[in-house]
């Protein structure tokens, strides 16, 4: 159907052409003639028409760039198997699928030993050696059995998969060729909002195609699929599926990114497009090009950007930095003296502007090297040096226990709006709280109150309050009828993470 389509735009503009050209040679042909007329009646005196000139060396184009770097910009199709989950026959097995459109036609039972279906994706990858690697993202080559690379010059590559990152959505290729064109690789650092860069891909699958925009922002994080590690770079050049693993470029024709995501509401480009930053990048082919994989370091903590409002609940001068929220038994963090409540404002001599970024800083130093924190703790502040352990993704993961109340012993305290009771034995069973946790389940929450106008849910066990441990509801009055004009902090532990909140005075 698309075809059809197409070829039947191609003739509409062709016909528009013929139709362009029938009429201007009928119109010479009129005036030839009524020329020919006055010619044969007068004799009229020659008009020289003055010739327009063209600026010379005044081609405004970015096709050097293209020149540069689109050689090494490849198409790769893969094959593997579809992979089905009992969702997609909404709860049915296959068979009864089956038999439900086309009947009971065998007799009864359904054949077992049918064919496994296959799925084909296309995307698109950048060589970045002359050895024949190539960067892609992980999600174009996901669940492959077979990775097929197309160049350029029309040649056709089996690839090797190399190895995977699904934390940053990389991966690495490896084809074994000649004459090849790896891309320059540039620096992802010193890219500023406002750069002029070009995508470089093979959108839907209509060919290679460039793209021109800006870089829109940096240090996106969008959270989608794994969102481990995400440093983004965002641009508003056109990217369209079938981009992903393609190449953002400046104008020097240097990789600057790799194409991973869109934001979009109709599955198509609106101007919103993400790309990995070529650092990062580099980062992870080089650890899966020595080691297989990608082996990052963690401090072991849980932070939060400091927002205005914790800002002032925690007496800083304005909001900057991350403040910690919990600290890991036995983490590095923890023996190097972090608490809960520091602000972390440097990490190895640069400012942490936001959590994302100071997770993959953390992240790239390696396990077992040092690094040096700056932090704020009750206005001061304090160098701490820190040896960072290895990460482990499966520590990372957090499961989301029963949010499921419990009744006990509660009491409506009118100054957050939230009914709470003790943490008792039960109450822990029932909220799957880690044993370590002390402090007062909510169980309710007025829509209308502060505490809901914070966010804190049903569930949520509230540990302490301006850095005030609480264990009972007496500890809670107590500690709210101290608070100032300052927001309320309160630190609070949901799903076996603790978070610190702010609520607003009543006057706020």
């Amino acid at each position: 159907m698309n075809g059809h389509l197409n070829i039947t735009r191609r003739v509409g503009r062709t016909g528009a052409a013929i139709a362009a050209i029938v009429v201007l040679l009928g119109g010479a042909a009129w005036h030839g003639a009524a020329a020919d007329q006055a010619a044969a009646t007068h004799a009229t005196p020659a008009v020289t028409t003055p010739i327009a000139h063209a600026i010379a060396g005044g081609r405004d184009s970015y096709a050097d760039v293209v020149n540069v770097a689109a050689p090494a910009v490849v198409t790769i199709r893969t094959t593997g198997k579809a992979r089905i989950s009992p969702t997609q026959f909404d709860g049915q097995e296959p068979d009864d699928l089956l038999r439900r459109f086309f009947g009971d036609q065998f007799g009864g039972r359904m054949p077992r030993t049918q064919r496994s279906p296959r799925q084909r994706a296309l995307g698109s990858g950048v060589i970045v050696s002359s050895d024949g690697y190539i960067l892609t993202n992980n999600h174009v080559v996901d669940n492959a059995d077979e990775i097929k690379v197309d160049l350029t010059d029309d040649r056709t590559l089996t690839a090797k998969l190399v190895g995977i990152d699904k934390p940053s959505d990389l991966a690495l290729l490896k084809v074994n060729a000649s004459e090849l064109h790896p891309i320059a690789l540039g620096n992802s650092d010193g890219v500023k909002v406002g750069d002029v860069v070009l995508a470089v891909g093979n959108p839907l699958g209509v060919g290679q195609t460039v793209t021109m925009g800006i870089i829109s922002a940096k240090g996106r994080s969008t959270g989608v699929g794994d969102g481990s590690y995400e440093d983004f770079l965002q641009t508003d050049a056109p990217i369209n599926h079938g981009n992903s693993g393609g190449a953002l470029v400046n104008t020097k024709g240097e990789l600057v990114g790799i194409n991973s995501q869109i934001l979009s509401s109709n599955d198509g480009n609106i101007g919103i497009g993400f790309a990995i930053p070529v650092n990062m990048a580099k980062h992870v082919m080089d650890e899966l090009r020595t080691h297989g994989k990608v082996t990052r370091s963690q401090l072991g903590v849980t932070v939060q950007t400091v927002t205005s409002d914790l800002a002032e609940s925690l007496g800083l001068k304005n909001a900057h930095g991350a403040v910690v929220s919990s600290v890991s038994p036995a983490s590095a963090a923890e023996r190097a003296g972090v608490k809960r409540g520091d602000v972390i404002e440097s990490f190895n001599g640069q400012p942490v502007h936001d959590t994302n970024t100071l997770r993959n800083r953390v992240a790239e130093v390696g396990p077992g090297r040092t690094a040096e924190l700056v932090i704020n703790r009750d206005g001061s502040e304090k160098k701490l040096t820190v040896t960072l352990d290895e990460a482990n993704p499966e520590k990372l993961a957090r499961g989301r226990g029963d949010r499921d109340g419990a009744p006990g012993e509660a009491d409506d305290t009118a100054a957050l709006g939230v009914s709470v009771a003790p943490l008792t034995p039960e109450l822990r069973e029932r909220t799957r709280a880690p044993k370590d946790v002390q402090g007062l389940v909510v169980e309710d929450v007025n829509p209308d109150g502060r505490a809901a106008a914070a966010g804190i849910q049903p569930g949520d066990i509230i540990e302490e309050v301006n850095r005030q441990p609480v264990k009972s509801v007496e500890d809670l009055r107590s500690a709210l009828k101290k608070a100032t004009e300052r927001p309320t902090l309160l630190l609070i532990n949901r799903e076996g993470s603790d978070i610190f909140v702010t609520v607003r005075p009543a006057n706020g």
